[in-house]
């Protein structure tokens, strides 16, 4: 896509173009020294009659209505400038050279992607999948969900160098399910009462019994129990366990996003030798905070089929150049644990950072990637996550396969299905709701079933 920066101008009588010419000039001298590109001073002006909005913007003709009504209704000459930055290419290879196959993808720029992830954004886990890693199903309870559903309880253990550690399991398997079921693991960043082994207590958060309705089995665990959501130096949990112990934590150390991504990978170890579960129809799905985490476990872990992010805006699915919600350094400052060391230093400069989040969801090609985003979620920046999902879809067209199958944001209530790329636009505030899970399987119907 051609980078674009729209400016649209409002002229009052009676100003000079001169002056409207030395404001704009300079203007466009500060974004450009921002990294962005800005069309001339004639370009601009003829804008004024043949203004074409970015696709994938909507919102820029909200500013551009804001613009002229502003001046109509208060006579003064505005100037509004909406600007597109440019992303990093997901195609050109560190050594310069343009990636055009799906084998040069996979065996060469796939990996270069994933450790830049690992070095300047989300950290570098000391081990995969330990040696001695072990599952144990601790019960098994038919009948429950009035019949509809088998409970499995597994514990999941491992050991480091520092000590032990594990984690439980939740999984419900539909009784209905005549051949092993596909299965949606959700990271649960809030408290256990959302998700009630006993049924007990149900939450739209995590909707088990709507989802064993659809047909499906569904997964989950606390990301408590992988690694605690606070500010403690990264010094317990997993991060206690196989640290290495006493030594200054390496700039690239995984931090706490990282953790829970490495448990949800942990999760996947279990489910795929489940013989109730379909090892190839596994999806991870998170919210928030989980949702960056469900992102990077997808991106890095190639037995995901889907990956499923809700609201996780900057450091998730959002792109952080050019971003109205929150911003890298304003994340570092509220929760310095979940990413690495090295990111801080890409506070108030994400324009110089090598990486941006298309490219993290083009790490999940050409498997499938859903992206959600709320109306009212302006820390989240949905338009900055809908432009990810539109830069990341020509990785897919290495592999013949489309990406995201529209490149205008969409109305609330009209999700974006048909491609490997899946979006939708919720009208509210930052939530999970019952509604984006019923999309969400909406969209695993039409390409997992």
């Amino acid at each position: 896509m051609e980078p674009l920066a729209a400016i649209a101008v409002c002229v009052g009588k009676g100003i000079p173009q001169d002056g409207l010419r030395a404001e704009l000039t300079s203007r466009q001298r500060k974004f450009r020294k921002l990294g962005f590109v800005v069309p001339g001073f004639r370009s601009s002006m003829r804008l004024l009659t043949c203004y074409r909005p970015v696709p994938q913007y909507s919102s820029m003709r909200n500013i551009l209505v804001r613009g002229f009504m502003g001046f109509l209704l208060s006579g003064s000459p505005l100037l509004v400038s909406a600007v597109e930055p440019v992303l990093p290419d997901p195609f050109t290879a560190m050594d310069g050279t343009r990636v055009r196959t799906a084998a040069a993808w996979q065996s060469g720029r796939r990996g270069e992607l994933l450790e830049l992830f690992r070095r300047e954004v989300y950290g570098r886990a000391p081990v995969e999948r330990p040696v001695d890693l072990a599952s144990e199903v601790t019960d098994i309870t038919t009948g429950m969900m009035d019949g509809a559903a088998t409970r499995k309880l597994v514990r999941i253990t491992w050991s480091g160098p520092n000590g032990n550690g594990g984690m439980n399991l939740i999984i419900f398997v539909p009784t209905a399910s005549k051949k092993p079921a596909a299965c949606l693991l959700f990271i649960c960043n809030r408290e256990p009462k959302n998700i009630d082994p006993t049924r007990k207590e149900q939450s739209e958060f995590w909707p088990a019994e709507a989802i064993i309705a659809r047909g499906y089995a569904t997964a989950t665990f606390i990301v408590g129990d992988v690694a605690p959501d606070a500010n403690d130096g990264n010094s317990s949990g997993v991060h206690a366990t196989f640290d290495p112990k006493g030594d200054a934590r390496a700039a690239d150390a995984w931090g706490t996003l990282a953790a829970w991504a490495w448990g949800a990978s942990r999760a996947v170890d279990y489910l795929v030798t489940d013989p109730d579960l379909d090892p190839k129809r596994v999806a991870v799905a998170g919210h928030s905070r989980a949702g960056k985490s469900a992102l990077w476990c997808g991106a890095q872990d190639e037995r995901v089929a889907l990956t499923i992010s809700n609201n996780s805006g900057c450091g998730g699915a959002a792109v952080a150049r050019g971003t109205t919600g929150e911003t890298v350094a304003v994340i570092n400052q509220k929760f310095p644990h979940w990413f690495n060391a090295n990111y801080k230093r890409w506070n108030n400069r994400e324009v110089e950072m090598p990486v941006d989040q298309h490219q993290l969801l083009a790490l999940c090609a050409p498997r499938l990637v859903y992206v959600a985003s709320a109306t009212e979620d302006a820390n989240a920046d949905p338009a900055a996550e809908f432009r990810a999902c539109v830069e990341a879809s020509p990785v897919w067209s290495l592999f013949n396969r489309t990406g995201l199958a529209a490149k205008v944001m969409p109305s609330p209530g009209q999700p974006i299905h048909d491609g490997r790329v899946g979006y939708h636009l919720r009208a509210g505030e930052h939530n999970l709701t019952e509604a984006d899970w019923k999309l969400f399987m909406d969209y695993t119907d039409q390409h997992l079933r």
